[in-house]
């Protein structure tokens, strides 16, 4: 187990190991009018319209407050759709590790909120093809354009 001091000393390594944030490729962040729990619910109501089921959320900010610590609202809603899931998962076991799906709604710099996903391309070549899934070009496009509306009805 970590002492408190090498855990700040790591922290504080990564920290500056890490670039300026910019936009990672294969992330779409979009801003939302509404505050972060008003976005939660908003995208979570939008994917089970869409029929798919929301698992849980990690609220990372109630996390640090537990421990001390403080961060801007920071939550990650996955979500996913049984019906495809599993059978992809019962091919491919360690698909599980990837999956379900995810948003990140958090709050910046500036107090707006914001949602970021992952593009379907980068799921297709960063999470499906390394557990030897294929993803042909219109499921990315279909893919695409699903995330595309669960954010849009989100940030409505």
């Amino acid at each position: 187990m970590m002492r408190a001091p090498a855990v700040a000393v790591l922290a504080l390594v990564l920290l500056s190991a890490l670039p300026a944030r910019a936009q990672e490729p294969g992330l779409v962040t979009h801003p939302s009018p509404h505050d972060v729990r008003g976005t939660i619910d908003r995208f979570t109501a939008a994917v089970r319209q869409a029929g798919w089921v929301v698992f849980t959320e990690i609220d990372h900010a109630d996390a640090a407050r537990t421990v001390g610590l403080q961060l801007k609202p920071r939550t990650v809603v996955l979500f996913g759709n049984p019906t495809a899931g599993t059978p992809a998962m019962a091919a491919s076991p360690t698909l599980a590790l990837d999956l379900p799906l995810r948003v990140l709604v958090w709050q910046d710099e500036t107090g707006r909120t914001q949602i970021t996903r992952s593009t379907a391309d980068d799921l297709a070549e960063r999470v499906f093809a390394r557990h030897g899934i294929t993803v042909p070009p219109p499921g990315r496009v279909a893919n695409e354009a699903f995330l595309t509306e669960l954010v849009a009805k989100a940030t409505q």
